[in-house]
Protein backbone atom coordinates (compact mmCIF):
# COMPACT_ATOMS: atom_id res chain seq x y z
CA UNK A 1 0.00 0.00 0.00
CA UNK A 2 1.13 3.64 -0.42
CA UNK A 3 0.65 5.86 2.21
CA UNK A 4 1.18 10.31 1.44
CA UNK A 5 1.80 12.78 4.66
CA UNK A 6 0.75 16.27 3.97
CA UNK A 7 1.94 18.72 7.17
CA UNK A 8 0.92 21.76 8.27
CA UNK A 9 2.71 23.67 10.48
CA UNK A 10 5.98 23.81 12.78
CA UNK A 11 9.52 21.90 12.59
CA UNK A 12 7.69 19.33 15.54
CA UNK A 13 4.66 18.48 12.90
CA UNK A 14 7.46 17.76 10.38
CA UNK A 15 9.29 15.64 12.69
CA UNK A 16 6.18 14.03 13.76
CA UNK A 17 5.28 13.21 10.12
CA UNK A 18 8.66 11.60 9.29
CA UNK A 19 8.32 9.33 12.15
CA UNK A 20 4.51 8.10 11.24
CA UNK A 21 6.02 7.60 7.80
CA UNK A 22 8.78 5.68 9.25
CA UNK A 23 6.28 3.63 10.94
CA UNK A 24 4.31 2.74 8.46
CA UNK A 25 7.22 2.00 6.06
CA UNK A 26 8.00 -0.83 9.25
CA UNK A 27 4.80 -2.24 8.25
CA UNK A 28 5.42 -2.48 4.39
CA UNK A 29 3.34 1.00 3.35
CA UNK A 30 5.23 2.75 0.42
CA UNK A 31 5.88 6.17 1.16
CA UNK A 32 4.99 8.73 -1.75
CA UNK A 33 4.65 12.00 -2.24
CA UNK A 34 1.14 13.14 -1.40
CA UNK A 35 0.58 14.95 -5.24
CA UNK A 36 1.27 11.22 -5.86
CA UNK A 37 -2.24 8.76 -6.32
CA UNK A 38 -1.89 7.12 -2.80
CA UNK A 39 -4.25 4.71 -0.88
CA UNK A 40 -4.14 6.49 2.12
CA UNK A 41 -3.23 10.37 2.59
CA UNK A 42 -2.49 11.96 6.13
CA UNK A 43 -3.31 15.18 6.90
CA UNK A 44 -0.92 16.58 9.92
CA UNK A 45 -2.81 19.62 11.22
CA UNK A 46 -1.83 22.79 12.87
CA UNK A 47 -4.04 24.90 15.05
CA UNK A 48 -2.03 27.98 15.51
CA UNK A 49 -4.34 30.35 13.64
CA UNK A 50 -7.88 30.30 12.65
CA UNK A 51 -5.99 30.32 8.76
CA UNK A 52 -4.24 26.78 9.91
CA UNK A 53 -7.74 25.59 10.54
CA UNK A 54 -9.22 26.66 7.57
CA UNK A 55 -5.91 25.14 5.62
CA UNK A 56 -6.57 21.94 7.09
CA UNK A 57 -10.12 21.69 6.46
CA UNK A 58 -9.32 22.60 3.21
CA UNK A 59 -6.73 19.97 2.64
CA UNK A 60 -9.21 17.23 4.32
CA UNK A 61 -11.84 17.43 1.86
CA UNK A 62 -9.10 18.32 -1.26
CA UNK A 63 -7.35 15.00 -0.95
CA UNK A 64 -11.18 12.90 -0.57
CA UNK A 65 -12.30 14.84 -3.85
CA UNK A 66 -8.96 14.19 -5.73
CA UNK A 67 -8.77 10.85 -4.30
CA UNK A 68 -12.89 9.30 -3.18
CA UNK A 69 -11.44 5.43 -2.47
CA UNK A 70 -8.43 6.36 -0.67
CA UNK A 71 -8.60 6.56 2.75
CA UNK A 72 -8.07 10.26 4.25
CA UNK A 73 -6.75 10.27 7.94
CA UNK A 74 -6.49 13.74 9.81
CA UNK A 75 -4.47 13.83 12.91
CA UNK A 76 -2.38 16.68 14.68
CA UNK A 77 -2.74 19.81 17.11
CA UNK A 78 -6.30 20.79 15.36
CA UNK A 79 -8.23 17.53 16.38
CA UNK A 80 -6.49 17.48 19.72
CA UNK A 81 -7.43 20.54 20.66
CA UNK A 82 -10.43 20.92 18.86
CA UNK A 83 -11.76 17.42 18.63
CA UNK A 84 -15.05 18.10 17.13
CA UNK A 85 -13.63 20.57 14.26
CA UNK A 86 -12.48 16.89 12.98
CA UNK A 87 -15.63 15.07 14.05
CA UNK A 88 -17.74 17.46 11.70
CA UNK A 89 -15.51 16.74 8.96
CA UNK A 90 -16.94 14.12 7.11
CA UNK A 91 -14.79 13.63 4.77
CA UNK A 92 -12.40 12.82 6.91
CA UNK A 93 -12.37 8.70 7.39
CA UNK A 94 -10.15 8.30 10.63
CA UNK A 95 -9.65 11.11 12.77
CA UNK A 96 -6.85 10.62 15.76
CA UNK A 97 -5.11 13.39 17.70
CA UNK A 98 -0.97 13.91 17.86
CA UNK A 99 -0.92 11.61 21.18
CA UNK A 100 -2.02 8.63 19.26
CA UNK A 101 0.13 9.01 16.58
CA UNK A 102 1.84 6.03 17.37
CA UNK A 103 -0.93 4.20 16.85
CA UNK A 104 -1.64 5.48 13.00
CA UNK A 105 -1.13 1.68 11.64
CA UNK A 106 -3.60 0.10 13.41
CA UNK A 107 -6.43 2.67 12.84
CA UNK A 108 -5.47 2.57 9.45
CA UNK A 109 -5.83 -1.52 9.40
CA UNK A 110 -9.13 -1.27 11.80
CA UNK A 111 -10.89 0.80 8.74
CA UNK A 112 -9.59 -1.66 5.82
CA UNK A 113 -11.05 -4.29 7.74
CA UNK A 114 -14.48 -3.11 8.29
CA UNK A 115 -14.62 -0.82 11.47
CA UNK A 116 -16.27 2.32 9.76
CA UNK A 117 -15.27 5.94 10.62
CA UNK A 118 -12.96 5.94 13.02
CA UNK A 119 -12.70 9.11 16.18
CA UNK A 120 -10.28 8.30 18.37
CA UNK A 121 -8.97 11.70 19.95
CA UNK A 122 -7.31 10.79 23.26
CA UNK A 123 -6.91 14.18 25.21
CA UNK A 124 -3.71 15.12 27.28
CA UNK A 125 -3.26 14.75 30.71
CA UNK A 126 -1.05 16.53 33.61
CA UNK A 127 1.89 13.82 33.70
CA UNK A 128 1.69 12.11 30.63
CA UNK A 129 5.13 10.96 29.65
CA UNK A 130 7.45 11.62 26.78
CA UNK A 131 6.37 9.56 23.94
CA UNK A 132 6.60 8.67 20.09
CA UNK A 133 8.55 6.85 17.98
CA UNK A 134 12.20 7.88 16.40
CA UNK A 135 13.58 8.51 13.23
CA UNK A 136 16.61 7.66 11.26
CA UNK A 137 15.92 9.68 8.19
CA UNK A 138 14.69 12.86 7.51
CA UNK A 139 12.91 13.03 3.97
CA UNK A 140 14.55 14.60 1.29
CA UNK A 141 16.62 16.78 3.97
CA UNK A 142 20.16 17.30 4.44
CA UNK A 143 19.62 18.55 8.41
CA UNK A 144 16.91 16.50 10.54
CA UNK A 145 15.08 18.02 12.94
CA UNK A 146 14.65 15.64 15.75
CA UNK A 147 12.09 16.46 18.57
CA UNK A 148 13.63 16.24 22.42
CA UNK A 149 10.53 17.88 23.84
CA UNK A 150 6.70 18.34 23.81
CA UNK A 151 3.89 20.58 25.51
CA UNK A 152 3.81 23.78 27.47
CA UNK A 153 3.20 25.35 30.68
CA UNK A 154 3.51 28.76 30.31
CA UNK A 155 -0.87 29.61 28.75
CA UNK A 156 -0.27 32.35 27.17
CA UNK A 157 -3.39 34.24 26.96
CA UNK A 158 -3.87 33.85 23.19
CA UNK A 159 -2.62 30.78 22.40
CA UNK A 160 -4.61 26.98 22.45
CA UNK A 161 -1.13 25.00 22.24
CA UNK A 162 -1.23 24.32 25.95
CA UNK A 163 -4.09 22.11 25.45
CA UNK A 164 -2.98 20.85 22.00
CA UNK A 165 0.34 19.52 23.47
CA UNK A 166 -0.16 19.13 27.09
CA UNK A 167 2.16 19.71 29.31
CA UNK A 168 6.25 19.96 29.37
CA UNK A 169 7.79 16.79 28.91
CA UNK A 170 10.98 15.72 27.91
CA UNK A 171 13.22 13.06 25.93
CA UNK A 172 15.42 11.09 28.09
CA UNK A 173 18.80 11.59 26.73
CA UNK A 174 19.47 7.71 26.09
CA UNK A 175 16.67 7.90 23.71
CA UNK A 176 18.32 10.86 22.06
CA UNK A 177 21.66 9.03 21.66
CA UNK A 178 20.26 6.41 19.93
CA UNK A 179 18.12 8.38 17.47
CA UNK A 180 21.00 10.47 16.59
CA UNK A 181 23.16 7.94 16.39
CA UNK A 182 21.29 6.58 13.96
CA UNK A 183 20.75 9.68 11.91
CA UNK A 184 24.68 10.14 11.78
CA UNK A 185 24.83 6.22 10.23
CA UNK A 186 22.51 7.87 7.34
CA UNK A 187 24.79 10.78 6.44
CA UNK A 188 23.19 13.76 8.34
CA UNK A 189 25.34 16.20 9.26
CA UNK A 190 23.36 18.51 10.98
CA UNK A 191 20.73 18.27 13.68
CA UNK A 192 18.02 21.03 14.46
CA UNK A 193 16.63 20.28 18.40
CA UNK A 194 12.72 21.10 18.29
CA UNK A 195 10.00 21.25 21.17
CA UNK A 196 6.75 22.66 21.19
CA UNK A 197 8.60 24.78 24.50
CA UNK A 198 12.12 23.75 23.53
CA UNK A 199 14.01 25.76 26.02
CA UNK A 200 12.12 24.25 28.84
CA UNK A 201 13.36 20.81 28.15
CA UNK A 202 14.67 18.90 31.05
CA UNK A 203 11.84 20.67 33.38
CA UNK A 204 12.19 19.03 36.54
CA UNK A 205 14.95 16.95 36.36
CA UNK A 206 18.66 17.94 36.51
CA UNK A 207 19.31 18.03 32.16
CA UNK A 208 18.92 20.80 30.57
CA UNK A 209 19.16 22.06 26.92
CA UNK A 210 22.90 22.35 27.20
CA UNK A 211 22.64 18.60 27.86
CA UNK A 212 21.09 17.75 24.83
CA UNK A 213 23.37 19.96 22.30
CA UNK A 214 26.34 18.66 23.98
CA UNK A 215 25.35 14.89 23.27
CA UNK A 216 24.18 16.03 19.79
CA UNK A 217 27.39 17.86 19.01
CA UNK A 218 29.40 14.63 20.62
CA UNK A 219 28.76 12.74 17.59
CA UNK A 220 31.76 12.61 15.13
CA UNK A 221 29.72 12.90 11.82
CA UNK A 222 27.62 15.96 13.19
CA UNK A 223 29.27 18.68 12.42
CA UNK A 224 26.41 21.20 13.29
CA UNK A 225 23.68 21.60 15.86
CA UNK A 226 20.73 24.30 16.09
CA UNK A 227 18.28 25.10 18.19
CA UNK A 228 14.80 25.72 17.18
CA UNK A 229 12.07 28.54 18.84
CA UNK A 230 12.88 29.71 22.21
CA UNK A 231 11.24 31.18 25.28
CA UNK A 232 13.38 33.99 26.38
CA UNK A 233 13.16 33.96 30.15
CA UNK A 234 14.03 30.04 30.37
CA UNK A 235 17.58 31.35 28.68
CA UNK A 236 19.34 31.83 31.97
CA UNK A 237 23.11 33.20 31.65
CA UNK A 238 24.20 29.16 32.67
CA UNK A 239 22.31 28.23 29.59
CA UNK A 240 24.35 30.82 27.54
CA UNK A 241 27.87 29.73 28.78
CA UNK A 242 27.17 25.88 28.37
CA UNK A 243 26.35 26.54 24.69
CA UNK A 244 29.07 29.04 24.09
CA UNK A 245 31.64 26.19 24.75
CA UNK A 246 30.37 24.16 22.11
CA UNK A 247 32.17 24.66 18.65
CA UNK A 248 29.19 22.43 16.90
CA UNK A 249 26.51 24.73 17.94
CA UNK A 250 25.15 27.30 15.49
CA UNK A 251 24.78 30.56 16.93
CA UNK A 252 21.02 31.60 15.61
CA UNK A 253 18.56 31.85 18.31
CA UNK A 254 14.81 32.58 17.28
CA UNK A 255 13.60 33.89 20.28
CA UNK A 256 9.77 34.53 20.40
CA UNK A 257 8.99 37.88 21.12
CA UNK A 258 5.30 38.77 19.91
CA UNK A 259 5.32 42.24 21.20
CA UNK A 260 7.75 45.08 21.62
CA UNK A 261 5.17 46.54 24.10
CA UNK A 262 5.13 46.36 27.76
CA UNK A 263 1.96 46.50 28.08
CA UNK A 264 0.83 44.26 25.51
CA UNK A 265 3.30 41.65 26.73
CA UNK A 266 1.07 42.01 30.05
CA UNK A 267 -2.17 41.27 28.55
CA UNK A 268 -0.95 38.30 25.97
CA UNK A 269 0.55 36.90 29.77
CA UNK A 270 4.10 36.96 28.68
CA UNK A 271 6.46 36.26 31.50
CA UNK A 272 9.26 38.93 30.51
CA UNK A 273 9.36 42.73 29.55
CA UNK A 274 11.08 44.81 26.40
CA UNK A 275 13.70 45.65 28.52
CA UNK A 276 14.76 41.80 29.71
CA UNK A 277 14.25 40.94 26.23
CA UNK A 278 16.66 43.57 24.77
CA UNK A 279 19.42 42.27 27.67
CA UNK A 280 18.99 39.00 26.39
CA UNK A 281 19.79 39.98 22.79
CA UNK A 282 23.17 41.91 24.01
CA UNK A 283 24.45 38.91 26.29
CA UNK A 284 23.92 36.69 22.92
CA UNK A 285 25.39 38.99 20.48
CA UNK A 286 28.53 39.36 23.03
CA UNK A 287 28.54 35.74 23.89
CA UNK A 288 28.61 34.80 20.27
CA UNK A 289 30.61 35.70 16.78
CA UNK A 290 28.19 36.06 14.01
CA UNK A 291 25.02 35.58 15.96
CA UNK A 292 21.73 36.11 14.56
CA UNK A 293 18.36 36.43 16.41
CA UNK A 294 15.42 35.97 14.65
CA UNK A 295 11.61 36.23 16.07
CA UNK A 296 8.21 35.88 15.86
CA UNK A 297 6.03 39.66 16.34
CA UNK A 298 2.20 39.87 16.25
CA UNK A 299 0.31 42.81 15.69
CA UNK A 300 -3.49 43.82 16.35
CA UNK A 301 -3.62 41.82 19.81
CA UNK A 302 -6.73 42.64 21.69
CA UNK A 303 -6.47 46.08 23.48
CA UNK A 304 -3.46 47.39 21.26
CA UNK A 305 -3.48 50.91 20.75
CA UNK A 306 -1.57 52.37 17.88
CA UNK A 307 0.72 53.98 20.71
CA UNK A 308 1.32 50.69 21.05
CA UNK A 309 1.54 49.21 18.14
CA UNK A 310 4.48 52.20 17.16
CA UNK A 311 6.14 51.14 20.35
CA UNK A 312 6.65 47.62 19.00
CA UNK A 313 7.90 48.85 16.12
CA UNK A 314 10.32 50.89 17.62
CA UNK A 315 11.38 48.02 19.48
CA UNK A 316 12.07 45.66 16.94
CA UNK A 317 13.62 48.30 14.74
CA UNK A 318 16.35 48.74 18.19
CA UNK A 319 16.81 44.87 18.14
CA UNK A 320 17.97 45.04 14.70
CA UNK A 321 16.22 41.14 14.09
CA UNK A 322 17.84 39.35 11.42
CA UNK A 323 14.70 38.32 10.29
CA UNK A 324 10.97 38.80 11.64
CA UNK A 325 8.18 36.67 11.09
CA UNK A 326 4.72 38.98 11.38
CA UNK A 327 1.45 37.86 11.53
CA UNK A 328 -1.41 39.31 13.11
CA UNK A 329 -3.91 38.17 15.98
CA UNK A 330 -6.15 35.27 15.28
CA UNK A 331 -8.97 34.58 17.57
CA UNK A 332 -8.45 30.82 19.28
CA UNK A 333 -11.63 29.65 21.27
CA UNK A 334 -11.06 28.72 24.24
CA UNK A 335 -8.46 31.66 25.06
CA UNK A 336 -8.86 34.45 27.75
CA UNK A 337 -7.58 36.74 24.83
CA UNK A 338 -11.04 35.52 22.63
CA UNK A 339 -13.09 36.87 25.37
CA UNK A 340 -10.96 40.46 25.69
CA UNK A 341 -12.50 43.73 24.77
CA UNK A 342 -11.39 46.09 22.18
CA UNK A 343 -10.96 43.65 19.41
CA UNK A 344 -9.10 44.66 16.58
CA UNK A 345 -10.52 44.94 13.13
CA UNK A 346 -8.94 42.39 10.35
CA UNK A 347 -8.58 45.05 8.38
CA UNK A 348 -6.47 47.28 10.49
CA UNK A 349 -4.42 44.17 11.92
CA UNK A 350 -3.58 43.27 8.63
CA UNK A 351 -1.92 47.34 8.05
CA UNK A 352 -0.22 46.99 10.94
CA UNK A 353 1.02 43.39 9.79
CA UNK A 354 2.20 45.55 6.52
CA UNK A 355 4.13 48.17 8.41
CA UNK A 356 6.06 45.97 10.45
CA UNK A 357 6.95 43.84 8.09
CA UNK A 358 8.26 46.49 5.60
CA UNK A 359 10.39 47.83 8.70
CA UNK A 360 11.19 43.83 9.37
CA UNK A 361 12.56 43.70 5.65
CA UNK A 362 14.66 46.59 5.92
CA UNK A 363 16.66 45.35 8.60
CA UNK A 364 16.66 42.09 6.71
CA UNK A 365 17.89 43.75 3.76
CA UNK A 366 20.85 45.68 5.43
CA UNK A 367 21.63 42.73 6.77
CA UNK A 368 22.44 40.28 3.90
CA UNK A 369 24.14 42.85 2.35
CA UNK A 370 26.92 43.16 5.29
CA UNK A 371 27.51 39.76 4.12
CA UNK A 372 28.75 40.52 0.68
CA UNK A 373 32.71 39.99 1.07
CA UNK A 374 32.33 37.22 3.50
CA UNK A 375 33.54 33.67 3.09
CA UNK A 376 30.83 31.62 4.81
CA UNK A 377 30.50 27.62 5.29
CA UNK A 378 27.57 26.41 3.40
CA UNK A 379 25.31 23.07 4.32
CA UNK A 380 23.86 22.51 0.87
CA UNK A 381 20.54 21.26 0.79
CA UNK A 382 19.15 20.55 -2.84
CA UNK A 383 20.01 21.77 -6.55
CA UNK A 384 17.61 23.57 -7.72
CA UNK A 385 17.53 25.67 -11.12
CA UNK A 386 21.32 25.54 -11.90
CA UNK A 387 22.07 26.73 -8.25
CA UNK A 388 23.23 25.13 -4.99
CA UNK A 389 21.21 26.16 -1.87
CA UNK A 390 21.61 26.19 1.49
CA UNK A 391 22.39 27.80 4.69
CA UNK A 392 24.84 28.74 6.87
CA UNK A 393 25.62 28.35 10.48
CA UNK A 394 23.86 31.61 11.33
CA UNK A 395 20.90 30.98 8.88
CA UNK A 396 21.66 33.20 5.94
CA UNK A 397 20.43 31.18 2.98
CA UNK A 398 23.13 30.82 0.25
CA UNK A 399 22.41 30.66 -3.61
CA UNK A 400 25.65 29.22 -5.72
CA UNK A 401 26.00 29.13 -9.18
CA UNK A 402 27.24 26.02 -10.30
CA UNK A 403 26.50 23.30 -13.35
CA UNK A 404 27.46 20.38 -10.58
CA UNK A 405 24.45 18.95 -8.98
CA UNK A 406 26.42 16.09 -7.15
CA UNK A 407 27.88 18.64 -4.35
CA UNK A 408 27.17 17.63 -1.28
CA UNK A 409 28.29 18.40 2.51
CA UNK A 410 29.37 21.61 3.92
CA UNK A 411 31.30 23.82 1.19
CA UNK A 412 32.91 27.38 1.48
CA UNK A 413 31.44 30.35 -0.54
CA UNK A 414 32.58 33.69 -1.25
CA UNK A 415 29.10 36.04 -0.75
CA UNK A 416 29.01 38.48 -4.15
CA UNK A 417 25.57 39.63 -4.25
CA UNK A 418 22.10 39.55 -2.39
CA UNK A 419 18.89 38.24 -4.92
CA UNK A 420 15.80 38.69 -2.66
CA UNK A 421 16.35 36.86 0.61
CA UNK A 422 19.15 35.30 -0.64
CA UNK A 423 22.82 35.84 -0.84
CA UNK A 424 24.92 34.64 -3.85
CA UNK A 425 28.01 33.26 -3.28
CA UNK A 426 30.86 31.34 -5.62
CA UNK A 427 32.46 28.51 -4.25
Amino acid sequence: MKAAFYTLGCKVNQYESQAMAQNLEKHGFLITDHTENADVYVINSCTVTAESDRKTRQAVRRFKKQHPESIVVLTGCMTQAFPEYGEKLDEADIIIGNKSNRLLHDYIMQYINGSGRIFAVDLHKTGDAFTGDTISAFRERTRANVKIEDGCNRFCSYCIIPYARGRVRSKPLNELRNEIAGLERNGFSEIVLVGINLSAYGLGTDINIVDAVRLAASFEGIKRVRLGSLEPDHITDEIIAGLAEIPEFCPQFHISLQSGCDATLKRMNRHYNSAEYYSLCEKLRKAFDDTTITTDVMVGFPGETREDFESSMEFVKKVGFEKVHVFPYSIRPGTPAAKMPDQIEKCEKEKRAAEMTAAADSIRKEFLKKQIGRTLEVLVEEYHEGFLQGYTANYTPVKIPCECDSIHGIIKAEITAVDGDFCIGKI
